[in-house]
């Protein structure tokens, strides 16, 4: 079990496969994503990282967070959320993911707190059909109707359907396929839409009710992995190398 990322929700746009067609996705942007602690079982009795995203000014946050972040040696994060993984897939403190952590057509969950609409009636909350929309009613063709029963129970029951706060509930999209990744600009765009407003933070995880693919990385996709894997640049020693060679034989 790897660990996920939080991601910002940049909006939606449309891509074009091969073969013409194109399909609708969400971009979400990966700012920053580092590990800031570790969750061991002989000291804390369970697995899993703590992942931070995005920057946070030091004056806005308090004496403990201050604490927290200096102890990790990484700059405030805007955003903090665990991750359970596996034993084997525990992360170094400081370890930056890449967008490249998933891969295109992977499954995935994602977490976040849907766009608010505020006090909303029965229509509008739960789809109802409302009254009937003739002069015979009056100023009550959106009413929900009646609510309870007569003198026995003499009361609403709990959880009835009525007007009331609509939105800006936590909620899980499952199974969302990732068309594509971008490790350069740190964008993953996902299949359809995903909860919450643009600019909202998300959590993206490795789905729960499929396996996990081949070819993920594991235990993650880090930054640093990647630069590794780049030649490295010359210095400028070894650049004047040559150039003095080439004078030597001319004259």
């Amino acid at each position: 079990m790897r660990t996920g990322v939080i991601a910002k929700k940049m909006g939606m746009t449309r891509l074009f496969q091969e073969d013409g067609r194109h399909v609708p996705v969400t971009v979400l942007a990966l700012d920053n994503v580092q590990v800031v602690a570790r969750r061991e079982a002989d000291r804390d009795g369970y697995v899993a990282v703590q992942i931070g995203a995005g920057s946070a000014k030091a004056k806005n946050l308090t004496k403990p967070e201050r604490g927290h972040f200096g102890k990790a040696e990484v700059e405030p994060k805007a955003r903090l959320a665990e991750f359970r993984v596996a034993e084997d897939a525990l992360l170094d403190v400081g370890a930056e993911l890449s967008a490249d952590h998933f891969v295109a057509g992977q499954l995935v969950d994602i977490q976040g707190v849907t766009q608010g609409k505020g006090f909303a009636g029965a229509m509008k909350r739960w789809g109802f059909g409302g009254m009937r929309a003739s002069h015979g009613v009056s100023i009550s063709h959106r009413a929900h109707g009646s609510t309870g029963q007569r003198q026995d129970p003499g009361r609403v029951f709990k959880n009835k359907k009525m007007a009331g706060h609509m939105g800006a509930r936590n909620r899980t999209q499952q199974n969302l396929e990732v068309v594509r990744t971008d490790a350069t600009r740190g964008l993953i765009f996902v299949k359809g839409s995903v909860p919450g407003h643009k600019g909202g933070w998300l959590l993206v995880k490795d789905a729960v009710k499929v396996p996990r693919p081949e070819g993920v990385p594991y235990p993650a996709g880090l930054k640093q992995a990647q630069n590794n894997n780049e030649a490295p640049a010359e210095t400028p020693a070894e650049a004047e190398a040559p150039a003095a060679a080439t004078e030597g034989q001319e004259g």
